[in-house]
């Protein structure tokens, strides 16, 4: 196979690494005030001082939020994470939230849980602009936006209103937040050193306010990570560079540019998981073997993954109330891995399979280009909000079976294909100023989404085209058939929102909302011999109905509330007796309910007490649990702030929940699992004559070295349950304790 044009080119990131070096280059800061443009799309918001109880909360919702919200602010993630982080843990603070990462903190490929739905559910923007694979709408936390490159989190637990806008807006929707910038001139190294061998080096400079009235800033973070990782042989490097400048054209107007880049190599395999037999036997990390020819050998697997995410914004009060922010970007994601596809025998103890095609040679790749532009206006009657999202991606993926020993490949792919996906979001929406304490705000959306398909010839998946295909050697046997075989598909939605906030006093606020959010079907609906189905499924659909309330005071945070979503449940595949080729129609619903609550105390003398909690159900209609769905979690967080010191202790308990064995649900029954982690900072002020400060971190990740069994990657037999287990059952299990000892020192 040839190696594909979508691969970021060389020149984007020498132009990233000049960036860097002309940042550094830029030696005066002036002195002039940062200009605060507002807000577009968002409602509310007074100069009243901040209370000391939301100052210190790691989590917490708005008084001006219509919906179910936390947000996570920067200070919890430059003191309470681990500095090789990724965005996951960013979101574990929130309530319901979790995730889990076997190889080590910020060391592998993470998904998180919302409201008990996996990653696939839920939108995740950065600065608003929507990201996610092209085959499904999936995430991978390992790539585009580690802890450096991020300045909090705003987590919609809902659909969101008609001016949420992405391709799963299903379950919820997750706003990463870039960098803030800083007014005064600053350059820090950070050194890091950990467990298993990881290490972090890296070099952060903010120009401060530079340029005629000081009216330019820019913020460029470089780093290289690199670990030994938890698991045997699952080796981690990442090199990254980001940058963001921003210029005021006016008090009114300023252009935000951002650009970043990140390389990730990694030999973590196609198998996810410790077999049960190895488990069982205190090896709860043997993952890979050093040996070579051998099935399990880690020089058998390997990633290579490129990203970059870039966009170029405007914002600006056009008067009369009109407001505008309007961002152009193109972001890319060139994942090429090589894996041998091997398995576990009966005894789950000896890897086995290593033949001339046992290997698979992989890549999924995309460009992503679009715009999203945001328009609102104030007035007497209230706020008026519309906009358009407009993207347009380009995909190439295959798989080819190989032998892992050579990388010779087979004749055909097991799949080849290109498509682009085209996505249209218009959307409006009105806010009703009925009074000074009640606004109500109905709007809607439309989603259209159109994909177009090339297959190519392949081994198993579209087939021959017209050949006849061997399919155990991937090799044409008789004719030749078509090259390749293309068609189209489009799917549209229109999605209504209402909601209504009121103000009861300045500092308690309640809110209610009923929304409709969608999900588009993966690309696997075509994998089918010559890409010719019937019907295809339709988008699935989610309604929720949430209320909830929001109190803040100078000693405490509280937010609070319920939630009922009826979501449709996947699509079966059928066939069609009149055409008998494949349909795919949907079938039942899920429910998932509950209540969720979260809470900051300031205590005295320093500490503070956060705690959420979340209680409910997430099931299909036949009453089985969603596999991974919790019935409750909990977090408990003691923080500590006084005299250079700051200190966390943070506690996640995840109850009971279930995994399914391909064939049942609730086959394996998940017990609760509680993961403590400790954070100790200690800040210097101008330890020397040439630094402004240092501080040392001091983390601690598993406090209580817990090795608990958190879901079932999947199971041995077709069979196997938590009553009858198979030793092959394939585990995800807590990574050992791990501590790190960070120094940043600012200049």
């Amino acid at each position: 196979m040839s190696v594909p044009t979508l691969r970021p080119h060389r020149g984007s990131r020498t132009t990233l690494f000049a960036l860097s070096l002309i940042a550094l280059a830029v030696s005066q800061a002036y002195g002039a005030d940062a200009i605060d443009l507002g807000s577009v799309g968002t409602s509310g918001g007074g100069a009243a001082a901040v209370p000391a109880a939301a100052q210190n909360a790691p989590s917490q919702n708005s008084l001006d939020a219509r919906s179910a919200q936390s947000t996570v602010s920067d200070a919890f993630i430059r003191n309470y994470t681990s500095p090789v982080s990724d965005y996951s843990q960013i979101l574990q603070m929130a309530p319901g939230m979790f995730s889990f990462s076997p190889n080590g903190v910020g060391l592998g490929d993470t998904k998180t849980t919302m409201r008990g739905l996996p990653d696939s559910n839920a939108v995740i923007s950065f600065d608003g602009i929507p990201f996610n694979d092209t085959n499904g709408v999936s995430h991978h936390s390992w790539v585009f936006f580690p802890s450096q490159f991020v300045g909090g989190a705003v987590i919609e637990r809902s659909p969101g209103s008609a001016a949420t806008i992405g391709q799963a807006t299903f379950a919820g929707s997750i706003n990463l937040l870039s960098r803030n910038l800083e007014p005064q001139r600053r350059t820090s190294v950070e050194l890091s050193d950990g467990s298993w061998n990881t290490s972090l080096v890296g070099v952060e400079h903010e120009t401060g306010q530079f340029g005629a009235d000081g009216a330019s800033n820019l913020l460029v973070n470089v780093h290289e990570m690199k670990s030994d990782g938890y698991e045997t042989y699952n080796k981690q490097k990442r090199d990254a560079i980001s940058a963001k400048y921003q210029y005021a054209v006016s008090a009114d107007t300023a252009v935000t540019a951002f650009a970043s880049f990140i390389n990730v190599k990694s030999n973590t395999p196609a198998v996810k998981g410790v077999s049960r037999a190895n488990v069982n036997a205190g090896n709860y990390n043997l993952l890979l073997s050093g040996v070579p020819n051998t099935p399990a050998y880690f020089g058998y697997n390997f990633y290579n993954v490129y990203t970059d995410f870039n966009y170029v914004g405007v914002t600006s009060n056009l008067g009369n109330g009109w407001k505008v922010d309007d961002k152009l970007y193109v972001y890319r994601y060139w994942n090429k891995q090589n894996y041998n596809n091997f398995k576990y025998d009966s005894t789950g103890l000896t890897p086995t399979t290593l033949t001339t095609l046992s290997g698979v040679d992989k890549l999924n790749s995309y460009v992503t280009k679009g715009n999203l532009l945001r328009l609102s206006q104030d007035s007497s009657l209230g706020t008026f909000r519309t906009g358009l999202w407009y993207d347009v991606a380009d995909s190439y993926r295959y798989q080819v079976k190989s032998d892992p020993r050579t990388w010779i490949d087979a004749p055909l792919p097991n799949f080849s294909e290109t498509y682009t996906t085209t996505t249209l979001q218009p959307y409006l929406e009105f806010e009703f100023k009925v009074t000074d304490r009640l606004k109500v705000t109905p709007g809607v959306k439309y989603a259209s989404y159109k994909q177009d398909f090339n297959h190519l010839q392949d081994c198993s998946t579209v087939g021959g085209l017209g050949a006849t295909v061997n399919t155990s050697t991937c090799s044409i046997t008789k004719g030749v058939g078509a090259a390749s075989v293309a068609n189209s598909v489009s799917y549209n939605d229109v999605l209504p929102s209402l909601d209504v906030h009121y103000q009861l006093r300045p500092d308690w606020s309640a809110y209610g909302q009923y929304t409709v959010g969608d999900a588009i079907p993966d690309t696997g609906v075509f994998d089918v011999p010559y890409a010719k189905v019937a019907s295809v499924p339709k988008p699935t659909k989610s309604k929720t109905f949430q209320f909830g309330s929001v109190w803040k005071s100078e000693k405490y945070t509280l937010d609070a509330d319920i939630y009922h979503t009826k979501l449709d449940n996947s699509y079966t595949v059928v066939t069609d007796p009149a055409t008998l080729l494949p349909m795919y129609p949907l079938i039942g619903s899920q429910i998932i309910q509950g209540l969720e609550a979260e809470s900051n105390i300031v205590l005295s003398h320093g500490f503070s007490l956060y705690l959420n909690g979340t209680v409910g159900s997430a099931k299909y209609d036949t009453g089985k649990w969603i596999a991974g769905a919790p019935a409750d979690t909990e977090t408990l967080g003691l923080t500590h702030r006084m005299d250079g010191w700051n200190s966390g202790l943070f506690a996640k308990r995840v109850g009971k929940m279930y995994s399914d064995n391909g064939s049942n649900h609730e086959a394996f029954a998940i017990n609760p699992v509680m993961v403590t982690n400790l954070f100790v900072n200690y800040t210097v002020k101008n330890p020397t004559s040439f630094s402004k400060q240092a501080k040392v971190q001091f983390g601690v990740n598993n406090l209580f070295d817990r090795h608990n069994t958190v879901a079932v990657a999947s199971a041995g037999t077709a069979t196997s349950s938590s009553a009858a287990p198979s030793p092959a059952d394939l585990l995800t299990v807590l990574p050992a304790r791990s501590a790190n000892l960070t120094l940043t020192v600012d200049f």
